[in-house]
């Protein structure tokens, strides 16, 4: 991927309104083509995610053999998979673009493919994120990571024969996770892997649904030895790390009132909504209860309005289950009477920027009140913000941060980067813009 270099201004709004069908949901159309190129049979998409990122993991299955198929109808696949034990040996590297999920889920599924080795690269952005996570448990199982510097990419798995093993999480991490899952399927004997809290889990979900004998229990979750994958067919659900930018917009917008349609509300995804909603924020929809799992995604429409805000703490165990929403969380603050506190994220570290830095500076610049700690940060209410400049530096969710900081400034924001928001809604603009002119 190409850096990001437009710049667009965003003004302040008088208010959202309308109805919003949000696209398609990222992390699940990435396991959904993943597992679908390990399956025996065809598996059907339906509103897979047309994106940056996405785009990427198409490209890498069909470099190992899978063969897809667009139907007629927008975001509607067919993927011909190669089945467990079948992934094609390459003469060059496989390109994972600017996807994290994809450079971390792809070693499980080759990591058991004894007596053969891939290369995985990415763009300048992917080349500062560390696999050494996912490194470190498929090398208890039997496994080689060759990586730069031991812990970057471009780095070579070396496929053999796997044991099963315990793992227990040094962070929580649903990427990691499945990863181990993955490579689970195809060990001799049982995997589990035991989280310090729940993370998402849309891959024990899709396992399910594709016949792996997949369980959980409380933090638990153990596969065992798989013969064969048949997904089926896939409904992708809406996108709440997408939805949560307008969640956000009509929570501060004076005079917003809006409706975003058919959003998946996973427990495991919706920790965003339960910290706002602790805010203060007035927020409609049915969401799945604490702890239910189904093979199933559950989706509602979710009506928000704009209302009064109070700071609060979100703590380490809340933190995956809104990890890419924490953004948000601090453009709530600066909104917010009293102060935010966010404690345990030091994951954001490691993300498509430093996001810590790089929202804590990035708020600060537009007139907020952040500070910075090893592992989260403070927000103290300041009235709201001023605006100005801010610069994505590539990373999606920090464009689209400040697009909604523009709406609710006293000025506008101009986003330097804003096209890096392509990598996971390339018409976020454009589904803004409808909700303002309404």
């Amino acid at each position: 991927m190409s850096a990001a270099t437009e710049t667009v201004r965003f003004d302040p709004a008088a208010g959202l309104r309308g109805r919003l069908r949000i696209p398609a949901d990222k992390s699940i159309s990435h396991r959904a083509a993943l597992l679908g190129a390990m399956s025996s049979g065809p598996v059907r998409v339906r509103n897979y995610l047309d994106a940056a990122d996405t785009s990427s993991t198409l490209a890498a299955v069909q470099a190992l053999g899978a063969r897809v198929e667009r139907g007629a109808a927008p975001g509607e696949l067919t993927i011909h998979g190669v089945g467990l034990d079948s992934p094609r040996e390459l003469g060059g590297a496989i390109d994972v673009g600017n996807a994290g999920t994809l450079m971390r889920l792809l070693p499980g599924w080759l990591a058991g493919r004894a007596g053969r080795s891939w290369t995985l690269d990415g763009d300048d952005s992917i080349r500062r994120r560390p696999v050494d996570r996912v490194a470190a448990p498929l090398a208890r199982m039997g496994a080689r990571i060759d990586a730069r510097d031991g812990r970057f990419p471009p780095f070579a798995v070396h496929g053999a024969e796997l044991a099963g093993i315990e793992y227990a999480l040094p962070v929580a991490s649903a990427q990691v996770k499945s990863c181990v899952l993955i490579a689970g399927l195809g060990a001799t004997s049982p995997t589990t892997v035991v989280e310090p809290a729940p993370s998402r889990d849309h891959t024990e979900r899709l396992l399910a649904r594709a016949g792996a004998p997949v369980e959980r229990d409380g933090v638990r979750v153990r596969v065992s030895p798989a013969g064969a994958l048949e997904l089926g067919d896939v409904d992708v659900p809406g996108d709440l790390s997408s939805a949560a930018f307008f969640v956000a917009a009509a929570l501060l917008v004076p005079g917003s009132r809006v409706v975003l349609e058919d959003v998946n509300v996973n427990w495991t995804r919706a920790g965003f909504l339960r910290i706002a909603e602790r805010m203060g924020a007035r927020i409609g929809g049915e969401l799945e209860p604490h702890g239910a799992f189904a093979p199933v995604e559950p989706v509602t429409a979710l009506e928000v309005e704009h209302g009064p805000l109070h700071g609060t703490a979100v703590e380490a165990e809340e933190v995956p289950l809104a990890i890419d929403e924490l953004p948000l969380v601090a453009l709530l603050g600066c909104f917010a009477e009293g102060e935010t506190v966010v404690r345990g994220a030091g994951e954001l570290r490691v993300k498509e920027s430093d996001r810590i830095a790089t929202v804590v500076d990035g708020l600060n610049a537009l007139g907020g009140d952040l500070e910075a700690t090893a592992d989260g940060f403070v927000v103290r209410g300041a009235g709201g913000l001023r605006g100005g400049r801010i610069a994505s530096h590539g990373d999606h969710r920090l464009a689209m941060l400040g697009a909604v900081a523009g709406l609710v400034s006293r000025e506008g924001v101009e986003v330097q980067g804003m096209d890096a928001a392509a990598v996971s809604y390339p018409g976020f603009a454009g589904d803004l813009a409808t909700l303002l002119s309404r």
